[in-house]
Formats: structure tokens, C-alpha cells, sequence
């Protein structure tokens, strides 16, 4: 960095007033580089001065900007870092990406979208992305902080995108995530909730369009002075526009009449299109945006006006599928389409020659007007098949699983109660009960209190003793991998094992994948962790196999990832009822 010669001059006397306040260590971090390194202590690495302070009572400032150069504090590079968790809570640093190319992290975020994650593998993906850290290799901050709030987004994650702007006062994307927050509350019809998400606007963000709501929400605030201050603030800036001017101006009162022209450019505009204009009425295409049809669905706007319109109807059919339009708006226009008595009597056979609206609706009305549960059970099966003919499935699954449920399995058939039981949508969220301790079964004991409870470590060095001995005593008792699992954590974790109880030459049997290994040898904590999201996958980690179970649980043992492997452990090992 080349300074001018008396900032230089000034430089060096302000240094050299300070040498006797400064210990022979810290004097040494700042001498030439040119001097011989051999008489230099060798200065603390980065990644140590961080992990000190990580272990201590102090946590990670927000935007924390630490200045490199070659692991010495500098005055050339500025380093900024994001996130909402602490890193040291997950075995973590702040340089867990710093060995990882930046095209693997997106390689493998990109394979990650594709799947739908347990819970398991949602909360250690989040832990990891989402720990304050410095970027891949080849990735600026900027990129990484937009790599984080573009996953948030896309997996509409309202409430970490909040705690991340809680916990990072600026930085690029901030205007971005506002937006998503307003957008999404807009959608939703959440007008007020929308507004208090303002709060998350400063000086420093320059938006036209956060700028823009910000007006509407003093307007819808009634707080008019202050909108017309701000709207005449705009207007100097040049950033409104006629359509804005003439909406607003006629929410504040200041004219009688608005045009009657509908503004799809963007949320806001639309949503005030459809509170100025008389008799809103709108009809939204393949082409309408998603968050337009979110807001359609909030505000009940959807509405076929003419039930005789088959092609409107395939459209509503179509976007139901595709989870733009609420479901249930497709039964309740089913119910409207008109059909004689006969065409109801005979709908068993009149439902072939009609095409597949029509069908479905006809098929609906009759299951609506059957008492006998066989009979009930028969129509939905046979709606199930004319949804599967137009590749509408996502219509209805849902509903054909709430109406089993209703009926409930017992009270069908016995030729129907297999294939609905295979059709009932369960819930997503796992509740994995409460632990049942087995000390006949080593993965199953009460040794596990310590991962679980927190168990005190010298009754838990007595328990293993106790229940390793026991074991040892039935000669018919096989170790499977589970067992070794929760061995290879006790050993990590410091506790000793009874030394016949041969753990090396049982997990010789067992092999690691060498590409997994080589990411230790790499020092690639956080992708090896991301890695292992990929592995569980779509499981929660009591679904794999014994085997996968316990070489995640060894990788992650080796890398000392000792909170992330414990949530393994902890839905894996134990029985619960």
C-alpha cells in the first residue's frame, strides 16, 4: 500500500511514541518482513486468535471486519463475515470454508435443492450455512452472503431470513431480503405485518420499491403528512412513477378518480390496483406471477364467472397442481358445474363420455351424495384415477388422504384398507417419543444419557464399565454397527473401554468411502458436514441403515463435530416409545 511521505512520517512517529506501551511479542508482529523470520516469534494464526475468542464468554459481532495479510493484521484487505449462529456451538470456526471451492459448495447446494430434506438434514444444513463464517475459495463475501439469502429464499425461510437481519446490520442482498419479507406478507394479505417489516429499512438501503410501501404503510397507518412528505422526497429523487403518483395521490385523497388499469409490473403495484379500482376483477393465466396468485388466493379473488368456460377451468386445474391456487378451489367449482338427475343416477357410466373436468366434477357429486363408506371409498379411488389421467395429482392427494382419515381405515373394506393406508398423507414433522433404556443392548443402554441428558461423565464411565461387562458375559450377543457407533463417540469423547472389548478389529470390518476421508486430510469440516446432509438425505437418521449410520457418526467423530454427530446419535441409537 503506498502512502504519501508525511502520512509515512507521521505513521512511524506515532509508532514509535507507542513502543513503550507495547509488549516485545506484539512489537515483533510488526517488524520488516524483511528481517530474519528466525528471530521472529511466530505470530498466532487467525484461525487461533478466533477459536480463543470463540471459546470464550464472547460472541461474533455481526459484520465482524478483520483485515489479513498473510495472517498478520493488516491495513490492505478488508474481510467481512455474515451469519445468524455462533460457530463454535457446532464445532465450527470461522474458517470451515476456507479449503472448499466455491463450485463445490454451489455443486452441492444445487444437488441438495433437488431433494426434500428430513428435518434432520434441514437443521444441520442451516447449522453449517448459516454459521458465521468467511467464504469458499474463489467466492467474495458478497457472493457468499447472496449464496445464503438466495437459499432462504428459496426454501421460504421467513424466520432465519428475520434473525439474519437481526444479526447482520448491512450488507449486499439486505434490500433483497426486505423485499421477500414484504412480498410475502403482501401475498399472504398481512397488510400490518408487512408494514412492521419497514423497521428493517435504514438510510443506507436505496430502494425505490421498499421506499414506495414504505409511503402506502403511513398511508394505511393513516399517518398522511408523513406519506405526503416522503412521496414529495421520492418525486425530487426521481424515483416514482405516474401509476405510483396517481395511486397514492388517490388513497391520500388528493384526487376523486384512478385509472382503472391493472399493474402486474411488480406485488405492490398490482395489490394496489386491486384496492383503488371499483369492482377489481382479474383473470390470471400461465403467464401470472406466483406471488400474484398467493395474493388472489389471500384475498378470495379467484372466481369463475362463467362455469361453462372448460378451458378457465383446465387453467385453475393446472395452476392448482402447481401450488399457485388453493386446492380446495377446485372442489368448490366442481360443485358448481350443473348436472341433471339422470346424468347423477347414471354417473358411472355417463362419467366416460365426458371429457376430464367435467368427469371429475361429476364423479365429486356423486361421492358428496353417498352415505355407504364402500360406496364413498370406490369414488375417491376412482377420482384418484381421473386426476392420474391429466397428470393432476397434486390436486389431490391431500384431499383423497383427509377424506380416508374421516372415514377412517377401520370402517372401510378389507380389500380398500391396504391401498388406503398407502395413501394417507402423514405429517412431515417427527416426534420421536420418549427414550426406553435397554442395557441388554449396547446402543440402547442408559450410556446413551450422556449424549441425551448430559449424564454426568463419571457415572457414565461406571455405567460403561457395568453394562460393557455384562455384555461380554453373553456369548451369544453379536456387536453390530450401532454398537460401534456409540463406542467410536465414548472413545472421542475421552471415556475408556474395557479392553476386551476389541473396537480396532470390529471396525476393520467396516469401510469409510475414501472421498469422505481425503476431506479430512483436507481440513474441509464444513463440506465434509455438508456432505453428510447429502447422505441422510430424505431420512431422519433412525432410517439408515446400521452401517451408514455409523460411518457418518466415525467421520464426524474425526473431524470433531461432536454436536452435529450427537444429533445423529441422538434420533439413531436409542428405542423410544
Amino acid at each position: 500500500m503506498k502512502l504519501k511521505s508525511f502520512n509515512y512520517i507521521i505513521s512511524l512517529l506515532i509508532i514509535f511514541s507507542f513502543t513503550p506501551l507495547i509488549s516485545e511479542e506484539k512489537i515483533d508482529i510488526w517488524k520488516n518482513k524483511k528481517e530474519n523470520k528466525s528471530e521472529l516469534q511466530k505470530p498466532e494464526s487467525q484461525d487461533d486468535q478466533i477459536e480463543s475468542i470463540l471459546k470464550s464468554s464472547q460472541t461474533i459481532k455481526p459484520q465482524n471486519q478483520i483485515k489479513i495479510e498473510e495472517g498478520i493484521t493488516s491495513i490492505s484487505e478488508e474481510k467481512k463475515i455474515y451469519g445468524i449462529y455462533e460457530p463454535a456451538s457446532y464445532n465450527l470456526s470461522l474458517n470451515m470454508w476456507s479449503t472448499t471451492k466455491a463450485e463445490d459448495l454451489k455443486s452441492s447446494l444445487k444437488r441438495l435443492n433437488k431433494i426434500e430434506l428430513s428435518n434432520s438434514s434441514k437443521e444441520i444444513l442451516e447449522a453449517i450455512l448459516f454459521s458465521f463464517s468467511y467464504p469458499p475459495k474463489d467466492m467474495t463475501d458478497k457472493e457468499f452472503v447472496e449464496l445464503k439469502i438466495n437459499w432462504l429464499i428459496e426454501n421460504e425461510r421467513e424466520d432465519l431470513i428475520e434473525d439474519f437481519l437481526k444479526r447482520n446490520e448491512q450488507f449486499d442482498s439486505k434490500s433483497k431480503a426486505v423485499q421477500y419479507l414484504v412480498d410475502k406478507n403482501i401475498a399472504g394479505g398481512n397488510i400490518k405485518e408487512g408494514c412492521e417489516k419497514i423497521k428493517f429499512i435504514d438510510a443506507k438501503i436505496k430502494d425505490a420499491y421498499l421506499e414506495k410501501f414504505k409511503i402506502y404503510c403511513l398511508v394505511f397507518n393513516n399517518k398522511k403528512p408523513e406519506a405526503q412528505l416522503l412521496l414529495d422526497l421520492l418525486r425530487e429523487q426521481k424515483q416514482s412513477n405516474k401509476f405510483y403518483d396517481e395511486k397514492i395521490n388517490f388513497l391520500l385523497g388528493l384526487t376523486q378518480e384512478t385509472s382503472n388499469k391493472i399493474n402486474e409490473k411488480n406485488l405492490l403495484n398490482f395489490y394496489l390496483s386491486s384496492i383503488t379500482i371499483k369492482d377489481f376483477k382479474y383473470e390470471p393465466t400461465k403467464k401470472t406471477k406466483p406471488e400474484i396468485w398467493k395474493y388472489l388466493n389471500a384475498a378470495n379473488l379467484i372466481k369463475l364467472e362463467d362455469i361453462s368456460d372448460k378451458e378457465k377451468l383446465k387453467e385453475l386445474e393446472t395452476a392448482a397442481n402447481n401450488n399457485q391456487l388453493d386446492k380446495n378451489k377446485i372442489f368448490e367449482i366442481y360443485k358448481q358445474v350443473p348436472f341433471d338427475l339422470k346424468t347423477l343416477i347414471n354417473a358411472n357410466n355417463t362419467y366416460q363420455t365426458l371429457d376430464g373436468s367435467d368427469a371429475r366434477a361429476l364423479i365429486y357429486q356423486k361421492y358428496l351424495l353417498t352415505e355407504a363408506n364402500e360406496t364413498k371409498i370406490k369414488y375417491l379411488f376412482l377420482l384418484d384415477e381421473l386426476f392420474k389421467k391429466d397428470d393432476l395429482v397434486n390436486v389431490y392427494a391431500k384431499f383423497l388422504s383427509n377424506r380416508i382419515e374421516e372415514i377412517g381405515i377401520e370402517n372401510l373394506p378389507k380389500d380398500y384398507q391396504e391401498t388406503a393406508l398407502n395413501r394417507v398423507v402423514t405429517e412431515e414433522d417427527l416426534t420421536l417419543g420418549k427414550v426406553r433404556y435397554n442395557d441388554k443392548i449396547l446402543h440402547q443402554s442408559k450410556i446413551l444419557k450422556y449424549f441425551l441428558e448430559g449424564e454426568n461423565k463419571k457415572k457414565v464411565q461406571k455405567d460403561i464399565d457395568k453394562i460393557f461387562k455384562k455384555i461380554s458375559k453373553n456369548k451369544k450377543y453379536f456387536v453390530s454397527a450401532k454398537d460401534l457407533a456409540l463406542a467410536d463417540a465414548l472413545l472421542t469423547d475421552g471415556f475408556s473401554l474395557p479392553s476386551n472389548f476389541k473396537y480396532d478389529e470390529l471396525a476393520d470390518k467396516f469401510d469409510v468411502p475414501n472421498n469422505l476421508l481425503k476431506l479430512i486430510d483436507n481440513d474441509q469440516k464444513a463440506f465434509l458436514a455438508l456432505k453428510i446432509v447429502e447422505i441422510i438425505g430424505e431420512d431422519e437418521p433412525y432410517e439408515l441403515d446400521s452401517e451408514t449410520i455409523y460411518f457418518v457418526t466415525n467421520l464426524l467423530n474425526k473431524m470433531n463435530l461432536v454436536t452435529i454427530r450427537n444429533k445423529v446419535l441422538n434420533s439413531a441409537l436409542p428405542k423410544r416409545i
